[in-house]
């Protein structure tokens, strides 16, 4: 039998591309809605807005909204959807290559599982970020919240600016096609003052770089090569932690005080 090419066969191919899986579970929807407690007086950037499932009941809690979506066939779609809703302005393009807004905001959004780590440098590059909600697979964001008791360098270079959390967990029936795992609600919130002073924080950088180089197979090894042993052994035994501790399992607390610590005394930031 010679196969049928339909324009759903189309359809599926293009949100397999895409990374495409429509938030249809409303109880999911007002979980995510929930988590982002969108403030009605700041500009709120929906990624990825298919349809407009969630942009409507965005938009009840938004005194204006800008949803994204790159996908002609569903930015169609959303237009319609939101027609009757001056507050919501529906731009068919790629949020990614969108300038950042020059008034504070914050983003929400079911995002391409595939961009996942492209949507998340975005926000955390783009200075009047203030919070990011976003639903990634459930992995994602269990390792970038330290949810295994293990943390990821991009976590630990962030956290004297922002604060991650799992915000709760999405069934993979919540969507349609059905993608093959769960997904997680990832909560990114600017720090209102940073845990550092804002001139420390490249110095704080390179230092975690440093220990996350994978030299020697534990911190003590990596911050070694830099530090002098004396002064390093101190910072350990001061943090709690064995020299031969595993990067991953330093907490971004731990983190904090080492750099502290190893800083050079009486030099400034």
């Amino acid at each position: 039998m010679v196969p049928r090419h339909t324009r759903a066969t189309e359809r599926d191919r293009s949100r397999r591309v895409l990374s495409q899986n429509f938030l249809v579970d409303p109880a999911a929807v007002d979980r995510l809605i929930r988590a982002a407690r969108p403030d009605p007086n700041r500009l709120l950037l929906e990624v990825g807005a298919g349809r407009g499932q969630l942009t409507r009941l965005l938009a009840a809690r938004s005194r204006r909204l800008i949803a994204y979506e790159v996908d002609p066939v569903a930015g169609a779609e959303l237009a319609r959807t939101c027609a009757d809703l001056p507050t919501v302005t529906c731009r068919r393009a790629d949020f990614l290559t969108a300038p950042p807004p020059r008034v504070p905001y914050d983003v929400v959004g079911n995002i391409p599982w595939s961009l996942t780590s492209a949507v998340v440098r975005w926000c955390l590059a783009a200075s009047g970020l203030r919070a990011a909600t976003l639903l990634t697979q459930l992995e994602y964001a269990r390792k970038r919240s330290g949810a295994y008791g293990r943390w990821t360098r991009l976590t630990v270079l962030n956290w004297p600016e922002f604060s991650w959390r799992l915000a709760g967990r999405v069934p993979r029936t919540a969507f349609r096609p059905v993608p093959r795992v769960d997904a997680g609600i990832l909560r990114i919130e600017r720090r209102r003052e940073p845990l550092l002073p804002v001139a420390a924080l490249p110095a704080y950088r390179r230092m975690v770089e440093l220990g996350f180089d994978g030299a020697g197979g534990s911190l003590a090894a990596s911050l070694g090569r830099r530090y002098p042993r004396a002064r390093l052994t101190a910072a350990l035994r001061a943090t709690r932690l064995d020299p031969t501790t595993p990067v991953g399992h330093v907490w971004p607390e731990q983190w904090l005080v080492l750099f502290r610590l190893l800083r050079p005394r009486g030099r400034a930031w």
